[in-house]
Order: C-alpha cells, then structure tokens, then sequence
C-alpha cells in the first residue's frame, strides 16, 4: 500500500489546474483560422487587381473595397466559430479582444484618409500593415499565443514597408495581407479548429 500524497503535493495541483483553467477562460479562443486563410486569398487578388491600376486613386478604391470583403468574411467567420465554441462576443474575453482589436484600425482609417487628403499614398501599405499588426498584437494579448505573434509579423512587415520604394508596394501587401493570413490562419485552423 502506498502512503497518500502530502496535502501540500495536492494543494499545488488544484492551484495549478485552477491556474490553467482561468487561462483558459480568459482568452478568446475564436480567432478564425479558415477565415483569415480566405481573407488572405481575397487580399492576393486584390493584390493583382491594384497592381494593374493606372493611378493611385484607383488603387486605393481596390484596396478599401478588399478592405470591405475582409471585414465581412472575416467577421462572418469569427462570428460562427464563436457561436460554435461557445465563446461570448460582447462578454468577457471577446469583449476586450474587440476592444483592443478595433482602436488601431479606427486610426488606421482617419490615417488613410488624411493621407489622401495629402496625396500620401506611398505611407499607406506600411502604415496599414502596421496599425493591423497593432491591432492583432493587442488583441491577442486575450487570445491564443499565436495571435500576438501573427501581430509582430504585421508589424515587422509594415516597418520595413514604410521606408521601402513605391514599386514594392505589391510585394509588402501580398505578404502580409495574404501570405501572413495564410500562413497564421491554417495554424490556427489546425492547433486551434476552425
């Protein structure tokens, strides 16, 4: 017969099983991996499409039509995965995730729209990747690990787009806004379901 465990040795696995359940509460699991890989095929062909514009102007309509696209098939694809795992939007952990999610993106949008005022368009690839990539980063912190990490990489990304020529422009945007959703969207579909 073996003598029972010191209640000491059992206290510090119920903390830490507690600890790893509020972890687990805490973060929002909702993050959609389909969904980012879909928004990143949509931003590849927006990619195309800009790149055969004739002016700025209409680049920049082709970019916050894709925009627009994004939102939908990635807000459509959060919305279901949440409902799915039962994971409170407006409440708790997705609540802060939307919170901290949406400031970098509203700023983003009065950026975009003073630097057109200002015939800017060279700022904006970088500046967009980075404020997304602020977005992500700051987001994530209530969700899964990978989430921030997929943020630094925006941000890396738009970093160095904003000091690159305007002929990159292409490049930096198919890269992140495509392969960077790929990519972190099939890992998060695969470590994290759908």
């Amino acid at each position: 017969m073996t003598a029972p465990r010191p209640l000491h040795d059992r206290a510090l696995d119920n903390l830490s099983y507690i600890r790893s359940a509020m972890e687990r509460a805490g973060s929002f699991i909702a993050v959609p991996g389909w969904g980012s890989v879909a928004v990143g095929a949509t931003a590849l062909v927006a990619t195309w499409i800009a790149s055969r514009q004739k002016t700025d102007a209409a680049w920049l309509a082709v970019w916050l039509g894709e925009a627009v696209v994004g939102v939908a098939i990635g807000g459509a694809a959060l919305v279901r995965k949440a409902r799915a795992a039962r994971d409170p939007l407006l409440s708790g952990p997705g609540r802060r995730f939307g919170l901290a999610f949406l400031p970098p993106l509203l700023v983003g949008g009065l950026l975009t729209i003073a630097l057109h005022q200002a015939g800017l368009f060279q700022s904006m690839p970088g500046m967009w990747l980075l404020l997304y990539g602020t977005a992500v980063i700051t987001a994530g912190a209530f969700s899964v690990r990978i989430v921030p990490l997929m943020g630094l990489c925006f941000s890396l990304l738009g970093a160095a787009a904003l000091f690159a020529p305007a002929r990159w422009w292409p490049v930096f945007m198919a890269a992140g806004f495509g392969g960077l959703h790929i990519v972190f969207g099939w890992i998060i579909a695969r470590r994290y379901g759908g």
